[in-house]
């Protein structure tokens, strides 16, 4: 079989879904953002209420940088919100479906 009847045959098993094919793409990167460990310790923290970075390395037990690079990436998703007070940067999760999955996805443990 040539490798162009190959990947033929396998498009046609994976049909494009009917609608916004985005949505798809995009809903795909959030899970995968929320399929860390560490971002998934931060985000429950931030369900508690706003927090820096200081406050989320403790909680997370990761190194600073690490966890800096973690909630750059999930802001830059639009998962979390940031305001300035003074120097520091406070980071939250809003209400919403992320706080809802991510909530949910931890209940999954829960047995």
């Amino acid at each position: 079989m040539s490798a162009r009847m190959h990947l033929s045959s396998a498009q046609d098993a994976h049909p494009r879904p009917p609608g916004d094919s985005d949505a798809y793409a995009r809903a795909a990167e959030v899970l995968a953002l929320l399929g860390d460990r560490t971002r998934l310790i931060l985000l429950k923290r931030l369900a508690g209420g706003e927090a820096d970075v200081s406050t989320l390395t403790r909680a997370s037990g990761a190194a600073r940088p690490a966890v800096s690079q973690h909630l750059a990436r999930l802001r830059l998703a639009g998962v979390v919100s940031t305001r300035k007070d003074g120097r520091r940067v406070v980071y939250s999760l809003p209400e919403g479906p992320v706080r809802r999955v991510v909530d949910e996805a931890l209940r999954l443990t829960d047995r």
